[in-house]
């Protein structure tokens, strides 16, 4: 019994192991081979954030406000020691620097990735939430630049689930946990060609907006 309890143990230790040594991994190719920095974030269970706050607005999903970022270049051995100073921390990636993001529902996002990998357009990376919401990351600017170039589509008027994040926001990495909902992953995974240099928001711009029309239209049906 003795040695069944004590293997249980070392089982639970060596996952929790190799668990922060996938987290620091997945930091370090952040930082290391897409050139984002990587801020440690709290996490949520129940609905309780582990920032201690009982009215977080953003319960699992903000920075942790005494960690420092992980930089935009770091190598794995800075990672592993800045990551070992947060264990248990969520990764969030820091928006409006490297890239912003068009946020929609995941059904349009998913139709609206086809169609734009059927017309040939470049693309960034696109992560899925476990709120089902689809994040497409283009070029910084797009969060200040969003209202403009709606109007000069015409879609200015539309009701549309569409909305972009900028500066100041920030996003919850795959494959972390975001606010106790589960994992978030990759839909289209970041590519050495345009992690560091997505496209801008206009060339995407049209598709999302008539498809997240169209979505939408078949809902209130």
């Amino acid at each position: 019994m003795g040695f069944t309890i004590g293997g249980i143990r070392e089982m639970r230790s060596g996952s929790r192991r190799r668990g922060r040594a996938a987290e620091c991994t997945a930091v370090a190719e952040y930082t290391g081979l897409w050139g984002w920095a990587v801020a440690p974030g709290a996490r949520a269970a129940a609905g309780r954030c582990s920032c201690g706050d009982t009215a977080c607005p953003s319960p699992g999903a903000h920075p942790l406000e005494f960690a420092d970022e992980v930089p935009a270049g770091a190598t794995l051995d800075m990672a592993t020691r800045a990551w070992a100073e947060v264990p248990g921390a969520s990764m969030l990636l820091p928006v409006g620097r490297t890239f912003d993001v068009l946020d929609v529902a995941e059904q349009a996002g998913r139709r609206a990735l086809v169609r734009l990998e059927r017309m040939g357009l470049p693309l960034g990376p696109v992560a899925m939430t476990p709120s089902r919401r689809a994040q497409f990351f283009v070029a910084p600017g797009a969060a200040a630049e969003l209202p403009q170039l709606l109007y000069r589509m015409g879609w200015d008027d539309a009701d549309l689930d569409l909305r972009a994040l900028g500066h100041g926001c920030h996003i919850t990495a795959p494959p972390s946990d975001e606010g106790g909902l589960g994992p978030v992953r990759w839909l289209r995974p970041p590519v050495l060609d345009t992690a560091a240099t997505p496209p801008q928001a206009r060339l995407l711009l049209g598709t999302l907006a008539y498809i997240c029309h169209r979505s939408e239209g078949v809902f209130r049906k």
